[in-house]
């Protein structure tokens, strides 16, 4: 990677780091990115559609369209660490290293930019990942664009430093967030009998959550994590009358996650009625399962190789989420992680900051992809 462009993108990551924005909030941050492209570059059209934008590289009509993904949004966390380029707003900081994604694909435009490419380059910048709904925002992108492949990469602690990491297949399980509310009739305390609890509804949800994630039930991992539970109030004269029951459902297979969830639909509403409760449902933090194609993650492979990086098959899938799976709905892509090292600072922990050199790693792989 040239020197200049290192230094470009390691300033601009630096900016970013500085004015988080959480999803669907990134005003600044989108169009410090276009500002970004607009002064560094000659030869990209740039496209903003609102939320979210894009940069295209044109090599031809009777060329492929091969696109590669950012996401730009920070965590509502605390800056606590003393660096230089600390977040200037509390309660939001880029603890998942987001600023460092925005950064790499800004440099990798300014490569092909000054370098040039034999295909069509795309690169798309995200917003809300964190939420599950910033890829679905952008999904006409793949279609408006006939994209032919798309690429993404995250950066990951706890493998090798610049290692690249890959799996053909599930990359990122399936999840969403549930929550179950129920409400009765209140009653005196003294008086349980004369209203409904949701209380005994709920207890059994949980008791029955076992038998739903079973692995003699399912082919891959599935998983039902309650994280929270609110029953009535601290009133010691009141019964409990609404409560509600928050899951986080997981799974390595979309579809036995569609069926974890309407196994806890159909039992909620059995308690409802036996109970005589009423009961609705909400979701949150959609996101699908991240699922490689073997050609473009063989693509990746060769790209390591070939940039003598350090390369990983991954033995199974990593249990968190990620959106980019929407993407791969419509078209061949695939994903992989870029190693912080094996002691790093997790992601989402308050001691995290992206490690700047792997704005460079992250870069040369792309220019691999592009040009293998």
């Amino acid at each position: 990677m040239n020197i200049q462009n290192y230094e470009a993108a390691k300033k601009l990551r630096h900016e970013l780091h500085q004015h988080p924005e959480l999803s669907n909030e990134e005003h600044w941050t989108k169009q410090h990115l276009i500002q970004f492209l607009k002064a560094h570059t000659n030869n990209l059209e740039i496209i903003d559609k609102g939320s979210w934008f894009y940069a295209a590289f044109h090599a031809g009509e009777d060329k492929q369209n091969i696109a590669f993904r950012a996401d730009f949004d920070a965590l509502p966390m605390d800056e606590v660490i003393d660096v230089p380029w600390a977040s200037k707003f509390p309660g939001k900081a880029h603890k998942c290293g987001h600023d460092g994604h925005s950064a790499t694909l800004a440099g990798f435009a300014l490569e092909i930019d000054q370098k040039g490419a034999e295909n069509n380059i795309y690169f798309l910048f995200q917003p809300a990942e964190e939420t599950g709904d910033g890829a679905i925002q952008c999904v006409d992108f793949i279609v408006e664009n006939n994209i032919d492949e798309i690429f993404a990469y995250h950066n990951m602690s706890g493998l090798p430093y610049h290692s690249v990491n890959i799996i053909d297949g599930t990359m990122l399980c399936a999840s969403k967030g549930m929550s179950i509310y129920f409400k009765g009739l209140p009653a005196h305390a003294s008086q349980p009998e004369e209203g409904t609890n949701p209380s005994i509804a709920i207890a059994n949800i949980v008791r029955e959550i076992p038998t739903f994630i079973s692995p003699q039930k399912n082919d891959g991992l599935i998983l039902c994590t309650v994280v929270q539970v609110d029953i009535g109030e601290k009133a010691f004269g009141i019964a409990a009358s609404k409560g509600v029951i928050r899951l986080t459902i997981r799974a390595l297979y979309e579809k036995e996650l569609d069926q974890l969830q309407q196994n806890l639909v159909n039992f909620a509403e059995e308690q409802a009625k036996e109970y005589g409760l009423e009961v609705a449902i909400e979701y949150n933090d959609e996101f699908p399962e991240t699922a490689n194609h073997n050609e473009s993650a063989e693509k990746i492979r060769t790209a390591a190789k070939a940039k003598g990086m350090k390369l990983i098959e991954l033995e199974e899938a990593f249990r968190g989420s990620e959106d980019f799976g929407h993407f791969t709905k419509l078209t061949k892509g695939s994903y992989c992680f870029i190693g912080n090292g094996e002691d790093y600072p997790q992601v989402h922990t308050h001691e995290y900051d992206f490690r700047d050199e792997l704005i460079e790693t992250g870069v040369e792989l792309f220019m691999g992809i592009a040009h293998g």
